[in-house]
């Protein structure tokens, strides 16, 4: 039996994995972000560790037979964080999430710094990577800044709370900005550019590898293990982490994720940066195997604002009513740039804002609905197409994951607008914690093939040629919007 543990930035979920790939049991806890200030996104690390109090309670009753049979833990969770520790361990500040947007000036400062910064971390500098989030902190709060011995990832100071050990592994490192993604290791030079040194940084480890070992006490509260010691894997960032989770490791395969942010991942055997175009190159939680992702800041979360904003029950029903909307009236729909959070790929613009263009009297509610579910997928697609794949390396599958996959009609629609076909996998939804439990299996000894398992196909979605041509007018609109709005932002 194996644990995942998943910390997203909505909610914690851990998911209980047996070794004949069943799933025994799964357990959330919500979390809030705090917005103290514009463009800032933030949560105590005490939230986190609140969450998984909860979640080892709820397993420990519903399912204390299968806890005790667990022989290692896996660990999943949002990329990005800085979480800061001082020599004692303890947190000095909330941590700053991957959607903060305040380091923009700090983005510039440190690629004039390291102008082989795209080349060795195969990655702009962006507000949303750790390291401009350090930069900041040493200008904007020196005197935390000084007392920083140790930053951490979400995820791995979970794992420095369950074992006392410093550890991260290589997908989540390489959304630092201070690792050197090809040789999988931490750059000084890129460390040197924001006042830190490899002390200041956790040991590195594969995500399949043993990185620690959950403390005896822990264990025996939460019931886990029966008196063995339990093992804890590397793990992996959310979006490799859910690769994993849906058997997605060989180059070629990848998935688009409706999730928190939006993301398109693409599996590859090879580092191929491409920062020109804001799109990402990172480890895959697998050694020797790396991945092209793009990301967009608000993709679900767009679509739970705006049922909170137009009154909708949930987003549940604002999807419902952008289903009703007939083909035919879609044209005359308004558009919606969906860039709440600034946006990442492909335009690398922190200040970059939403907007609803079009409305007039004869647009209710539904409409609106449809033109926000279009505009992030419009911007899905946006990201897609930064991804580059070699001639040998041909695009071979493409999976629908995250909590908006469970909306067959939007996966469609999706299908429409990128003119592939998406396939929908049992349990996608679980993607990340159930990727953090075969982690753990990796660890114990499992072998990649017997793991890393295709889950059984709940429906394959086919694009629509008659509805291509709609898609692209309005596609085209959409671009032409966000282009001539760029400037007024700031």
């Amino acid at each position: 039996m194996y644990l995942g543990l998943d910390l997203g930035t909505s909610e914690l979920k851990a998911l209980l994995l047996a070794d004949d790939h069943r799933i025994v049991g799964v357990a959330r806890a919500a979390l809030t972000v705090e917005r103290p200030q514009p463009l800032w996104s933030e949560q105590a690390p005490s939230q986190w560790w609140q969450a998984l109090e909860q979640v080892m309670a709820e397993l420990r009753e519903a399912h204390p037979d299968a806890l005790r049979a667990v022989r290692a833990i896996g660990l999943s969770g949002q990329m990005h964080g800085a979480t800061l520790l001082d020599a004692a361990g303890e947190v000095l500040r909330p941590a700053i999430l991957w959607n903060d947007g305040r380091s923009g000036v700090q983005c510039e400062a440190l690629a004039r710094a390291v102008p082989r910064l795209g080349e060795i971390a195969g990655n702009l500098a962006m507000p949303g990577f750790t390291a401009p989030k350090l930069l900041w902190v040493r200008e904007h709060e020196p005197e935390i800044f000084n007392r920083v011995a140790r930053v951490l990832l979400p995820k791995d100071w979970l794992r420095f709370m369950l074992s006392g050990e410093a550890v991260s592994e290589m997908s989540d490192a390489a959304g630092t900005l201070w690792l050197d993604v090809g040789a999988r290791g931490w750059s000084d030079e890129l460390l040197a550019a924001t006042g830190l040194t490899r002390e200041h940084m956790p040991r590195l480890v594969e995500g399949s590898e043993v990185s620690t070992q959950l403390k005896p006490e822990l264990a025996a509260r939460w019931g886990v293990g029966s008196g063995t010691t339990v093992l804890i894997a590397g793990g992996a960032g959310d979006n490799a982490a859910s690769a994993v989770g849906m058997g997605l490791v060989e180059p070629g395969q990848g998935f688009v994720s409706l999730g928190t942010s939006g993301v398109v991942f693409v599996s590859t055997d090879r580092f191929l940066p491409n920062p020109a175009q804001a799109m990402h190159a990172f480890c895959h939680a697998l050694p020797n195997r790396w991945h092209q992702m793009s990301v967009m800041l608000s993709a679900a979360s767009a679509v739970s604002w705006a049922a909170k904003a137009f009154k909708f029950a949930d987003e549940a029903a604002l999807l419902e009513a952008a289903a009703s909307v007939a083909p035919a009236q879609r044209e005359r729909c308004p558009l919606f740039l969906p860039y709440l959070s600034g946006e990442r790929s492909p335009h690398n613009n922190p200040n970059a804002q939403g907007a609803l263009f079009g409305l007039t009297h004869a647009h209710g509610s539904a409409e609106i609905a449809y033109a926000v579910v279009e505009g992030v997928s419009f911007g899905l697609r946006d990201g897609f197409d930064t991804l580059r794949l070699p001639a040998d390396m041909p695009l071979r599958e493409v999976a629908l994951v995250g909590g908006g996959a469970r909306s067959v009609w939007w996966g469609q629609l999706l299908a429409d607008i990128f003119q592939v076909p998406l396939t929908l996998y049992a349990g996608s939804e679980t993607g990340g914690a159930l990727g953090a439990a075969r982690l753990a299996w990796l660890a114990d000894g499992g072998a990649v093939a017997e793991v890393c398992t295709l889950p059984p196909v709940k429906q394959q979605l086919a694009p629509s040629v008659e509805g291509n041509g709609s898609h692209k007018t309005r596609h085209a609109r959409f671009q032409v919007l966000y282009m001539a709005l760029r400037d007024q932002f700031r």
